[in-house]
Parts: C-alpha cells; structure tokens; sequence
C-alpha cells in the first residue's frame, strides 16, 4: 500500500500524494486545540459583543469606512493615527522573529490562520468520513452514494465554514446585525456580496482544498525561517542516536521488542511504527532532520510518546530540542536559550516599540489640530503699513461627543486674530472642520515676530487645550 503521509520531494509537475492525517492525543494536540477554540470564539463573536456608543454602531469592534473611524471598545482609531498601525506592525515582526529564535515556527503550528482553519476541516472530514484508514478506503472505492454522500457533506460543511468566516469579516466593517439580515435579503452593498463571495472561496480553497501545499510551496516564511534558526533555537527534532543506534530503526520483532535486546544487537529505540509521518498536516518524515516543510505544531511529538507508552520506551525520542543539545555527547534536558544576541535584540526591539505604542496611545488628545499658513501671498502689507498672514486651522474631535472650540493666539496680542463673525466652533463627533483664521500686526512688532501660537481649548473641560506653533512672515 502506498504510504499516503508521506510527501516526497518532486517535481510540481508530478502527482502529488494526497495527505490523510491520522488523530492523535497529547499535550500538544490539546494546546492546538484550546488555541483554535479560543481563537475561533473571539473571531466569530467579537462582531456581535454589543459596546454603548453615542456616536457609532454599538458594537466593541468596528472598523467603520464611511467614517474613517476604527472602534476598538473605547479606542477610536482616525487616520491620523497611522503611526499606531506602523508600530503595530513592527511589532508583529519583532514578536514573530523572537519567538522564532526562540522556539522556532511556533507561530505557523499553532496561531497561523492557515493552521486554523485546516485544522476545522480535517476535523469536519475525521467526523463525517472517519478515522485515517477509513479515508483511505473511500478514497479508493469506486463513486457511489456513501462517497458522494461523504466526500459531498464534508465539502459542503467546509463551504457554510468559510461562508460564515467571510460574513463575519465582513461584519467588522458594519453593524453586524444589520449586515447579516441585509446580505440575506438583498439589501447589502455591492462590494458585500464580492467580499463574502471572495472571501468564502479563498478560504473554501486554501483550507479544504490546496491545504499543506499553501505552506510548503505558497508561504514565504518556511522559505527564510533557516537565517532565523540558530544552533541553541528549540525545533521538533528527531533524537537519530537514541532511534537508530548503530543498526538503524527496526520494527520490534521476536527478539528485537524490548528495549535491552534491541540495544544489544545495535538498533535504536523507533520501531518505524510511521505514526509520526501519518499525524503531520505536511506529510513530511521528521526522521530525515529539520525541514522548511515543518511547521513545529507537536504532533509527531505526541504521537511518538504514544507509542513509547505502549512499548515501555521512554518519552522524548521526538521532541522540542536544540541542534546543539542534540549533537553533543551528553544531551541534557531541553530548555529555552534566550541569553543570546539575537534573541535580546529582538525583545528589546519589542519591548521598546510596545512602550512607544503604549505610551503614545495613552497620551493621546481628543483633539487634533493642525495648521498650515496660505502662502499665495505669503503676507498682505495693509494700507496702513501692517502685516497680514492667514491661515487655515483643521481641528478634529476624536471624542463621542459634539464639542466647541475657541482659537486664541499666544506671544502676540490677542486683538492682532481675526475670525470674523466667529466667536467659537461646533464640531460633531468624529468629525473635522478647517477654520480660516487672519492674523494682522503692526510694521514694528511683525518685524520683531518670527513665531507665535495657535491655542485651541474645548469646551469640554476634560480635554486640555492644544498649543500648535506658527510662523509670521513679513517684509524684514
């Protein structure tokens, strides 16, 4: 029979042979687990956790376009707040490469989307066509009902999954609950319909369909992760001195089934059981070494201390281990290095990229307020020998609330500002007005002023007021 879990290296243009995984039970079977449920539970629900708003949806999580405002429970995102996504990105790199210098591709075996929602739908295929062996038989009988029947539900299930996934993106970006019922009647938006459309069909295909191969050939990270790893970086290892011995891996025949008769005639403790290569979602042999395939999710791990449980072997002939634990003499417990260079400059790049986020998130004013001289003409000289410069003044509200705004001058005299008719301004929530201010002074003094300020207070007595600096031109 050919081995089904085992993805050999070949030409794209060969026949590849479909991965089946086989289910298996361990600790890291079950962290994968508790990862995808909760990561499923905050993904599918967080749309629908109501969030008392006065000027939104209420909704905690809401990236709202037609606004230009991302609601976060209390945190309102503008667009001015660009530098928050810049650093949050950074972040996310910072973070992947740490934890990769650290334990490797931990990342991809277990928070990676693509991990996840594979991981759903080989669940949907174990529950509706049965365990690994099962699989492989329908696979090989001829059409009928219980294939179309099986094969057909699985598929199904898969696509009302990634119909679902797609709705509840979408759903970030409205009030969910009245997306939901205007996509069901009709009612949505073009652009509603192709994003779901879109969205259910890359998901449907990457998940159910091209699966491990999104990994193997499509994701750029397995292809640089090797100038990441280091000699004391933990990674899924096979011990080869422990499982092969001096004779190589053999299957535990008479005379060969404890562990004492097989070190004595030189074989090693793996009983080529295959176990290892028939749970890994790449179908990849971890037996050959560290490869870009790996995706470091475990579950060779646990199918290995299954199997030396019911042997009698000891645990740990595949396991999170360092190349340079591994090749030593004397291999000692597996533990995590981080006193390295890399990996410090790593967290340091972390940790200070997270302070700045936090801080600048924290100190945050409710107002914004930019200003920007007219420069056609740069001055007006008046019939009476002063000088004039006008401005323009954007003040944007980032509370939930209508505010007003008065605009004073500091380091010039105040009489020298003129509005106009204006007194103050009302802005509604969420929204931005642009101002046009005149600042008019006499020869002398504009001849000695080169700066001043613009101060905006709010009416709202929690929110300081905001200084921004001008410059005054005149003829000099």
């Amino acid at each position: 029979m050919p081995q089904t879990g085992a993805a050999k290296p070949s030409s794209l243009l060969h026949k590849q042979i479909p991965i089946v995984t086989r289910s298996v039970k361990g600790k890291f079977r079950n962290f994968k687990t508790a990862v995808m449920v909760v990561a499923y539970s905050i993904y599918f629900l967080l749309p629908w956790m109501p969030w008392q708003r006065n000027s939104a949806a209420d909704q905690a999580v809401m990236f709202d376009l037609e606004s230009r405002r991302f609601f976060i429970f209390d945190l309102i995102v503008y667009p001015q707040d660009i530098f928050w996504l810049a650093m949050l990105l950074f972040i996310a790199a910072a973070l992947l490469f740490f934890t990769t210098g650290l334990i490797g591709r931990a990342w991809c075996g277990y928070f990676c989307f693509q991990t996840l929602w594979s991981d759903l739908f080989i669940l949907i295929e174990r529950m509706i066509q049965g365990e690994r062996p099962a699989r492989l038989r329908l696979m090989k009988q001829p059409l009928g009902a219980e294939k179309i029947l099986k094969i057909g539900g699985s598929h199904a299930l898969m696509i009302l999954v990634s119909l679902w996934t797609a709705i509840t993106f979408a759903a970030y970006f409205s009030y969910a609950p009245d997306f939901v019922i205007a996509l069901f009647t009709g009612h949505a938006v073009e652009a509603a319909y192709i994003t779901v459309g879109v969205l259910t069909l890359t998901t449907y295909f990457a998940a159910g369909v091209i699966r491990e191969h999104v990994c193997t050939l499509a994701c750029p990270y397995a292809r640089f992760q090797g100038v990441m790893y280091e000699a004391d970086t933990l990674a899924v290892s096979y011990d080869s001195k422990r499982g092969e011995g001096l004779k190589g891996r053999t299957l535990p025949i008479i005379g060969l089934k404890t562990r004492d008769e097989r070190q004595e005639k030189g074989h090693g403790d793996c009983i080529d059981c295959g176990f290892c290569v028939q749970v890994c979602p790449t179908g990849i042999d971890i037996r050959d070494g560290l490869q870009y395939q790996c995706i470091s999710c475990g579950l060779c791990i646990d199918a290995c201390n299954n199997i030396m449980d019911s042997v009698g072997y000891p645990r740990g002939l595949i396991r999170y281990d360092s190349e340079k634990n591994l090749s030593s003499d004397q291999p000692k417990p597996a533990r995590l290095e981080w006193k390295r260079v890399k990996v410090i400059g790593y967290a340091t790049a972390l940790l200070i990229a997270a302070g700045i986020l936090l801080y600048n998130i924290g100190t945050r004013n409710d107002t914004d307020v930019s200003v920007q001289q007219v420069r056609q003409p740069l001055f007006i000289m008046l019939s009476d020998g002063s000088y004039r410069n006008r401005y323009q003044v954007h003040i944007v509200n980032k509370t939930e609330l209508d505010a007003r705004y008065h605009l004073s001058v500091r380091g010039i005299p105040a009489s020298s500002l003129d509005l106009g008719s204006l007194k103050e301004v009302r802005v509604r929530a969420g929204k931005s007005l642009i101002m046009n201010a005149k600042v008019d002074l006499e020869r002398t003094i504009a001849q000695q002023t080169e700066k001043f300020e613009f101060v905006v207070t709010s009416s709202n007595p929690d929110t300081a007021p905001v200084v921004v600096p001008a410059n005054f031109n005149s003829q000099r």
